[in-house]
C-alpha cells in the first residue's frame, strides 16, 4: 500500500483485476477524509482541495477544526488492491450541506461507505448518516481519533447516533495507514456479512 508510486505498474490496474468495487468515504466537514484516502491510496489520490476565502465565513464552521485552510469542493478519489483480482476505489464526499447534490451521482454503485466521525462534534454526523441511509449504503462508523482528548467508548458513541446493534463501531486515526486499514476492514467484513 505504497502511498507515492514509484513505477508505471502502479499507476495502472493490472489486467488480472476481474472485480472492482466502490466504497464511499463520507463525513460532516473537516473530520479527515481527504487524509483518510491519502494514507491509503496506492496512488497519488485525486483532490479537489480549495483554499478557504472568506466567503465561506458564514458558511463553514470552523469551531472543531480552527486551522483548516482548505476544504474539499467536489470529491477525494484513491485506489487499494486487495489481491491480483479485487480493486477497491474510494471517493471522499464533501462535507457542506452546500455539496450534498453530489451524493445522488457518486452514492450511485456504492458498495457501502466508511462514515468518519469527530466524537467532539457528533451532532455534526445526523445528516451525513441521513444521506447514507436515504442511498440504501450499508456503512460501518470509525471514529476518528485524531483528537485524543475526545474520547468516548463505544456504548456512548452507539448511543449518541442511536446506531443498530449490528453497524460496526471502530477507532482509526485518519493519519495512520494501518489505524486506517483497519477501519476498511470492519466495513468491508460488515459488507460481506449483509452479503451472506
Amino acid at each position: 500500500m505504497d502511498s507515492n508510486p514509484s513505477t508505471a505498474e502502479t499507476i495502472y490496474v493490472s489486467d488480472a483485476v476481474t472485480t472492482t468495487a466502490k466504497i464511499l468515504v463520507v463525513g460532516h466537514f473537516a473530520v479527515g477524509k481527504t487524509t483518510y484516502i491519502g494514507s491509503l491510496s496506492e496512488i497519488a489520490p485525486l483532490r479537489t482541495e480549495e483554499k478557504m476565502t472568506q466567503a465561506s465565513a458564514h458558511v463553514d464552521d470552523l469551531k472543531g477544526a480552527p486551522d483548516k485552510v482548505t476544504t474539499t469542493v467536489a470529491l477525494d478519489f484513491g485506489r487499494l488492491t486487495l489481491s491480483e483480482e479485487l480493486v477497491l476505489y474510494l471517493f471522499g464526499t464533501p462535507g457542506q450541506q452546500r455539496f450534498m447534490q453530489l451524493w445522488e451521482d457518486m452514492a450511485r454503485g456504492a458498495l457501502g461507505a466508511l462514515l468518519l466521525v469527530d466524537p467532539s462534534r457528533l451532532a455534526e454526523t445526523f445528516p451525513v448518516i441521513d444521506l447514507v441511509e436515504k442511498y440504501g449504503l450499508e456503512y460501518a462508523i470509525a471514529v476518528n481519533t485524531f483528537d485524543a482528548k475526545a474520547e468516548f467508548d463505544e456504548d456512548e458513541i452507539r448511543e449518541a447516533l442511536d446506531l443498530l446493534p449490528d453497524t460496526p463501531v471502530v477507532y482509526c486515526d485518519a493519519r495512520d495507514q494501518t489505524s486506517s486499514a483497519r477501519a476498511l476492514i470492519a466495513l468491508v467484513q460488515h459488507l460481506l456479512t449483509r452479503a451472506a
